[in-house]
């Protein structure tokens, strides 16, 4: 029997997620793409626009035996701001928003409860507007988003946005690390 399981997070630029959740023991693989939207197929130049209604995400397969979804969640909310709606950084329209996608009523209710937790916390000082929705559709990106951080490290972007983003999670996470 697999161990292998599904998790879909929005969390802003899928290059910056991808970056950091293939790095995670127990993952298998990631995957950007987007989710949510109006369209079948959606292309890059279409999502960017932010009249198709999807989000870029990254849709991770992973052994459960080797990292929970408790965890991936942990990191979800720990590799962008959950606060601000609409937003992460310079990037801003609802493609870039906050969003775990459940595949199953475990997930939507372990998603939900974290995030009543993180806000009975206070843990980020405001309300976290992380939506939780069902997972209705995936369509994968174009193939060259894949690996974007690694092939493209000194791309103007990537050195001032994701790789920032990318340290962070290596030093907090660092005993998760493959």
């Amino acid at each position: 029997m697999s161990n292998n399981k599904e998790a879909t997070f929005g969390a802003g630029c899928f290059w910056c997620v991808e970056a950091c959740f293939q790095d995670l023991k127990g993952v298998l693989s990631v995957k950007s793409g987007y989710s949510g939207g109006q369209i079948k197929n959606p292309s890059y130049k279409e999502v960017c626009t932010g009249r198709t209604g999807h989000v870029e995400v990254l849709r991770i397969i992973y052994d459960e035996a080797i990292v929970s979804f408790e965890k991936l969640l942990e990191v979800f909310w720990t590799i962008h701001d959950p606060t601000t709606l609409n937003r992460q950084g310079n990037d801003i329209g609802d493609q870039y928003r906050s969003v775990v996608f459940y595949h199953d009523e475990e997930q939507k209710a372990l998603a939900s409860k974290m995030k009543e937790e993180l806000d009975a916390q206070n843990v980020f000082g405001k309300p976290v507007v992380t939506a939780i929705e069902k997972l209705i559709n995936f369509y994968p990106a174009e193939d060259y988003h894949d690996n974007y951080f690694e092939l493209n490290a000194s791309q103007p972007y990537c050195s001032a946005v994701v790789r920032p983003k990318v340290e962070k999670f290596r030093k907090v996470f660092k005993d998760y690390l493959k």
